[in-house]
């Protein structure tokens, strides 16, 4: 194919990953028209359309996703082939992926890069926020060198790193402040507050309850800890949080925090990689780092 380069595999891409121009645009720091170019030009490269463009969405058409699949694999190797050539260094160098879910990323972050920016100056950080199903897929497809999220992940083509356990402590209204803490069969008798499906920590607070399933009507929901914190403080119910969240969610909160009875639920925070990620010695850098901003 004459003409081809990997700028014109890395916007397909990315293309296909969003769904959408201007979103794959701004993930590669292009304008619209910029990309839309590119693709054109892929197209008359290929000899058919790649493509099918809607009016919000864009679709792959069947070659789109046949060659999808090879341009993944094309990426996927030219991206471990410049970590092999990194990682003769000892440090960390060039850019890094990480991502982040939601429940780690506003409270664990900020030290997380202070850490990295002052070890590592010239480090190209680059930075994901999504649920833990969003980053086991983009770390398996190359599109992220390593992932923090809470372990178990089991999956094969993944090493598993813990970093460290935490509680989950009870948010109730200040008003209950001097209640009794209420056992895990309890709260499912109470309105209890929990992130919308996607979240592992939902999933955990569930277990914990001994709640496998529950109807709409039984539970409330939230797109985020603080929208959960904030929604117990105007007394509409109780919700769990990690015990990291702690200090930023109940700052302007009218709530109390209580320890759960025992045994207390808790979660493992991990670092999470490919296998075949030959940076796999430098990421004990990012390790130390990680560990170090969990106890600040």
């Amino acid at each position: 194919m004459n003409g081809l380069t990997f700028r014109h595999l890395r916007y397909f891409e990315a293309l296909a990953q969003h769904g959408h121009f201007g979103r794959a645009a701004e993930a590669c720091g292009v304008s619209q028209p910029a990309l839309s170019i590119q693709m054109k030009e892929l197209e008359q490269i290929v000899g058919s359309p790649l493509v099918e463009r809607g009016a919000r969405q864009v679709r792959l058409t069947g070659v789109g996703e046949v060659f999808l699949l090879r341009v993944r694999d094309i990426l996927r190797s030219v991206d471990e082939l410049a970590s092999l050539a990194r990682s003769q260094s000892e440090e960390l160098t060039g850019r890094l992926r990480i991502g982040v879910i939601p429940t780690v990323a506003p409270y664990l972050l900020p030290k997380v890069i202070e850490g990295l920016s002052e070890r590592f100056p010239d480090l190209d950080l680059r930075l994901r926020e999504a649920v833990t199903q969003k980053l086991v897929g983009d770390l398996i497809e190359g599109r992220l060198d390593v992932a923090i999220v809470a372990l178990p992940i089991s999956e094969a083509s993944l090493v598993e790193h813990p970093l460290f356990t935490e509680e989950f402590v009870l948010v109730r209204p200040l008003a209950d402040a001097g209640k009794p803490v209420p056992r895990p069969e309890n709260l499912r008798e109470m309105r209890l507050l929990l992130l919308e499906e996607g979240h592992c920590f939902r999933d955990q607070a569930l277990s914990f309850c001994k709640m496998p399933s529950a109807s709409p009507r039984d539970l409330m929901e939230g797109s985020s800890l603080s929208t959960l914190v904030q929604m117990v403080g105007a007394g509409i119910g109780v919700t769990l949080i990690p015990q990291m969240a702690i200090a930023v969610e109940t700052r302007i909160a009218a709530v109390s925090i209580a320890r759960l009875p025992e045994p207390r639920p808790v979660r493992t925070i991990g670092l999470v990689w490919r296998r075949k990620n030959p940076l796999g010695k430098q990421f004990a850098t990012l390790i130390d780092i990680l560990r170090d901003a969990a106890v600040a």
